[in-house]
């Protein structure tokens, strides 16, 4: 079997996240023959403008978050919910991979989402949100690859998400499913 690579984008920022966390668990239960990598670049990269995305000026931030893109398989989205909707950095990644129109570094490559709050929705809106802009920006969603987690607070406590077998469990069938479309 050959080697799938996934490429993780984390919709927060924050060090120790929760979401951050249960990325590098997507990273620990990955399946054997699957490289699943954590993009750590999201915060540099300037807000998407034309203006800015031209071949002569190229921007080193957006030229490593494309070619990353560029060279994984499938793409893992990791969201929390900001203002009952998607993070702005997750959905600025989403716009400059959806460049050059048609042409993007997602376009036709399969994504599922990973969402999770502190509430009991499970930050389900930005979810939904994420879907559906991955999905305008030419990714392939799939429908029935993903998962909400809601109550981290209660759920997790001081311990990392890895920790908890359910979710690990739950996360590992994410990136196993993941792979496989790929």
């Amino acid at each position: 079997m050959a080697q799938s690579r996934v490429l993780v984008l984390v919709g927060s920022l924050r060090t120790a996240s929760v979401n951050r966390q249960l990325a590098e668990t997507a990273v620990h239960v990955a399946p054997e023959g699957a490289d699943v990598v954590v993009f750590d670049g999201l915060g540099s990269i300037p807000f998407y403008n034309e203006d800015i995305d031209t071949p002569d000026a190229p921007i080193d931030s957006v030229v490593a978050l494309r070619s990353a893109a560029a060279d994984a398989d499938a793409l893992l989205l990791v969201t929390p919910e900001y203002n009952g909707t998607i993070p702005a950095v997750l959905k600025n990644a989403i716009d400059w991979l959806s460049r050059p129109y048609g042409q993007g570094a997602i376009s036709g490559k399969p994504v599922a989402v990973i969402s999770s709050s502190i509430s009991a929705n499970g930050a389900k809106w930005a979810q939904d949100d994420v879907r559906k802009s991955v999905g305008v920006a030419g990714g392939k969603v799939l429908e029935d690859v993903a998962l909400t987690v809601g109550a981290t607070g209660q759920k997790f406590g001081e311990l990392h998400p890895r920790e908890n077998a359910e979710v690990a469990g739950q996360i590992a069938v994410v990136v196993k499913d993941l792979v496989a479309a790929a």
